[in-house]
């Protein structure tokens, strides 16, 4: 579903990329373009839905919460977790200090 709005800029492509931590080819921008803007098309189209007569959801406490046993189905993949991670020190992640 195409977007009714303007299609986006490929300025905006590379600004969303860049704040999203997103590496973008030059060749990449086009089909992120159209991408993004499906994606807008879908937002727009919830729009249009009539919730007048719904009630906001206010509390989600009463919900049940779903147990299961705490059992590790991946571990010993520190190479594959931190192969993302902006900085690292042997294992473990590095992050900017924020207290003095």
């Amino acid at each position: 579903m195409a977007s009714s709005s303007a299609p986006l800029d490929p300025a905006v492509v590379r600004r969303i990329a860049r704040l999203a931590r997103i590496r973008l080819a030059d060749e990449d921008v086009a089909q992120l373009q159209v991408e993004l803007g499906s994606i807008i098309g879908w937002i727009e189209q919830l729009n249009e839905v009539d919730v007048s007569g719904v009630d906001p959801l206010a509390n989600i406490g009463a919900a049940a919460m779903t147990l299961r046993d705490d059992v590790v189905t991946d571990g010993d993949q520190v190479d594959a977790v931190l192969a993302n991670a902006p900085a690292r020190s042997g294992p473990f992640f590095t992050v900017p200090k924020v207290v003095e």
